[in-house]
């Protein structure tokens, strides 16, 4: 049935700090509510104390407490699935780990031509002196590349939703031309940037931040792992200035394939998942779309959770656990290296990060776009369009590229 319902839906809150792609809570009007009767955003969350869940998942609480819930209630397996969700999905994005033995499967090296091809580029658009913010498909031309380019942006939207571009030479470019040459090839995967900060910042560093700044809240600044989480908006990409001393495995997971297991086995968790709180799981136009970040719950550091936001049930507890153990079991790692740019489907697989260490002569340092492609994109979930519509909304000449890593309300002015 259809209903009005007050929503908790994460977001990013460009006016706070320490981001790492959702943050903070917004109440919304939600027009359909996956089959669910109305009721106050209380309802959906627990009356009592907080679970024992913190930012790190522990698997022995995780199983611990799907005994207790399972014995107290042995009908969950039972559930029926939340109206119009699937049994199963069928698609090239439902994969784990294992299906993908070669890696060559999934890198595109890139050749010299491409690389002579590229570095025309750069210098057509300095020609046309304009600022970087106007990089796009027509002033960053690449007549070869180019077309292969739309070609894997089409594999993030209907194939298996993720793939690595190799061989950039990153000590060949300034940092100014390192970022133009990021920003104009990403511009052939998604043309339209997002928001990662108050300040314009379309683009974000991911480094380890620890021993310069202070009151950091989010893993992403740290060597600390990053639990399996999404960002904001349909693509992200991470492009490997320098790769850590040891560690730092990036990983990703299907979400889908996660989906299909929880489907067969707890649907109660589908519905705990799909309800309206702030971990969204839609099905739309026969997509599943999940959009989650666990620190939102949990806090991490300097950034604890909010105590504005009630308690979460223990059937959310073992929700998000089963989130992330789940991924991390069907989770493929990638073979980072200095150079490559990643590319995945942010709406349908998400990610995660090994803890690693850096030397002085190696630190990790990436780069990160947040994407939409105009012409490829998958529909927006209704309560998702208020927030795609600020993340992606900035014009051209109100977007700032900062060139050394910041907070994220840091980054003021152009370059």
């Amino acid at each position: 049935m259809s209903c009005i319902v007050l929503y908790l839906v994460t977001y990013v809150d460009f006016g706070s700090h320490n981001c790492d792609g959702s943050s903070d809570e917004m109440i919304c009007a939600l027009p359909g509510c996956n089959d669910l009767s109305p009721a106050t955003p209380a309802a959906w969350f627990s009356v009592g104390l907080q679970p024992d869940i913190t930012y790190h998942p522990d698997r022995a609480k995780w199983l611990a407490r799907t005994a207790r819930r399972l014995k107290e209630d042995p009908s969950l397996p039972n559930t029926p699935l939340p109206v119009g969700f699937p049994s199963r999905i069928t698609s090239p994005l439902v994969w784990e780990g294992k299906d993908w033995p070669d890696e060559k499967e999934w890198v595109y090296e890139l050749g010299g031509e491409h690389l002579k091809e590229i570095d025309a580029a750069v210098k057509h658009f300095h020609s046309l002196q304009l600022y970087i913010g106007h990089v796009s498909s027509e002033t960053f031309p690449l007549p070869t590349l180019g077309p292969v380019l739309k070609g894997l942006a089409r594999e993030l939207h209907s194939g298996r939703g993720f793939f690595v571009l190799r061989n950039l030479p990153v000590d060949a470019y300034s940092r100014s031309d390192i970022v133009l040459i990021y920003t104009g090839v990403s511009s052939y995967i998604g043309s339209t940037r997002g928001l990662q900060d108050k300040n314009g910042g379309v683009l974000a560093h991911i480094k380890d931040l620890t021993q310069t700044h202070k009151g950091i809240g989010t893993p992403a600044y740290t060597t600390d792992k990053q639990v399996f989480h999404t960002d904001t908006g349909d693509i992200v990409s991470l492009f490997a200035l320098q790769t850590a001393a040891e560690g730092g495995t990036s990983r990703i997971s299907s979400s889908w394939r996660v989906y299909n297991e929880l489907a067969a086995t707890r649907p109660d968790l589908v519905r705990t998942l799909a309800e309206p709180w702030p971990t969204p799981l839609y099905y739309l136009d026969s997509k599943l779309i999940l959009q989650y970040a666990r620190r939102y719950f949990t806090g991490f550091l300097a950034l604890p959770r909010s105590a504005e936001i009630p308690p979460i049930t223990e059937a959310q507890a073992e929700a998000l656990d089963a989130l992330h153990f789940l991924g991390e079991k069907f989770s493929l790692g990638l073979n980072f290296q200095k150079g490559d740019i990643q590319y995945i489907n942010n709406l349908g697989i998400f990610h995660a990060r090994d803890g690693f260490k850096d030397s002085e002569e190696q630190a990790r340092h990436l780069l990160r776009l947040w994407l939409r492609n105009e012409e490829l994109a998958w529909e927006t979930p209704q309560a998702l369009k208020p927030l795609w519509e600020k993340t992606f909304g900035a014009l051209p000449d109100e977007q700032t590229f900062a060139l050394d890593p910041v907070m994220r309300a840091a980054g003021k002015g152009k370059e």
